[in-house]
């Protein structure tokens, strides 16, 4: 086990006292988190807003987004420049720009990838050098030969059952933690994004069944999909790991001080539905840090999975994603309440549900929305600390 790295135990007893608990006591202090999405910034002014408004609210640790869709935020070798910074240079690099003003106030910054995802939306990449153009044969095709189509408002993605696609992630991951003075790796999207409209709802369709990926699955099996979809599932569920097993071993050679972390899927046993094995993962403590998004608004289904995170043995730090919006800020703050003296690190979505920004996919920047924003600060973050 990695020296950062502990066990959170708790008695069945401690946490029915909790739920008839209106007032929670004050958790040990530990990691405060902030997501900060790709959308939230454009130029070296957003970010160093970010960063200044992110520390004056009390957070120690931002997970900045630097790829979204096999594009980069930053100056890479590998991947072209994000559609959202124009496809090309900016004059700035907002990755090393981010950590050096996080580091400068004594902050944390966490580059947060998406892995698994291609292309997000309906426009199909233009730059050549793009993987939905330079390498075509990686994106998922399904059981009738077809191409996965360009999803509204979602993803299309890279088939990580392929050899040559875990590498090249791999190699895009080395790439961040070498190059740039970052304290983590923050996996997104480590799993197959197969929900609606991905796989829309009552669809056949099943991804990845290009000829490599089968031949791939014959060889380790002898069987074709259809023949055992059991054998299918954990086979593609197996590569996803593999996948993370890559990753991990190129930042224990290249970068061993650099957290690897992932953002997972609050119940396990849905996430595998998605090829996503967190808790094979932290048998192999292949993590340092593991996020459950918990992000649910429904009282008792916060509390039933509250407790089994907490009640669960694991090799890697639990950080508790927590929800800022999506139901009303007193909700949310007593979900911050329930959640602190089990968890005394903790991280919150997002960025752009407590403060303005550049962020008009996931967000309204009107005055009225900038109201409710304060709002929100207001109540959830002196609950947060």
């Amino acid at each position: 086990m990695r020296p950062i790295r502990y066990r959170a135990l708790l008695g069945a007893l401690a946490l029915v006292a909790l739920a008839a608990c209106t007032t929670a006591p004050r958790a040990p202090r530990g990691m405060r988190a902030l997501w900060v999405t790709r959308w939230d910034y454009r130029t070296a002014e957003d970010v160093q807003a970010i960063v200044e408004s992110s520390h004056a609210a009390g957070f120690d640790t931002l997970l900045f987004q630097v790829r979204g869709e096999a594009t980069a935020f930053y100056r890479s070798a590998i991947e072209p420049w994000a559609a959202e910074l124009g496809g090309r240079d900016p004059g700035f690099d907002p990755l090393a720009l981010a950590a050096a003003e996080a580091h400068a106030r004594g902050m944390a910054l966490h580059a947060w990838v998406n892995v698994v995802p291609a292309v997000f939306g309906l426009d199909p990449p233009r730059d050549p050098a793009h993987v939905w153009n330079a390498h075509p044969e990686w994106l998922w095709v399904d059981q009738h030969g077809a191409r996965q189509p360009l999803c509204d408002g979602f993803y299309a993605s890279l088939n990580p059952c392929l050899p040559e696609v875990r590498a090249y992630l791999a190699a895009v991951a080395g790439e961040i933690a070498t190059r740039y003075p970052i304290d983590g790796l923050h996996l997104d999207y480590l799993r197959f994004p197969n929900e609606p409209p991905a796989v829309p709802r009552g669809a056949d369709l099943d991804y990845p069944r290009d000829e490599r990926t089968l031949a791939l699955f014959r060889a380790a099996t002898g069987r074709e999909p259809d023949e055992d979809r059991p054998a299918w599932d954990r086979w593609r569920t197996a590569q996803v790991t593999r996948l993370l097993r890559e990753i991990r071993a190129r930042l224990d050679r290249d970068a061993p001080g650099v957290l690897l972390s992932a953002a997972v899927g609050a119940d396990p046993v849905l996430a595998r539905g998605h090829f996503q094995d967190v808790e094979a993962w932290l048998r192999e403590d292949l993590l340092d840090l593991v996020f459950p998004m918990h992000y649910t608004a429904d009282p008792a289904l916060f509390s039933a999975r509250l407790a089994e995170w907490a009640a669960r043995p694991a090799s890697a730090r639990v950080v508790l994603g927590l929800m800022a919006g999506g139901a009303p800020p007193e909700a949310r703050r007593a979900q911050l309440l329930a959640a602190a003296p089990l968890f005394p690190d903790r991280a919150l979505f997002a960025y752009h549900l407590l403060f303005d920004s550049r962020n008009t996919v996931l967000a309204a920047q009107g005055e009225e929305e900038s109201r409710v924003r304060a709002r929100r600060r207001e109540i959830l973050l002196p609950a947060f600390e």
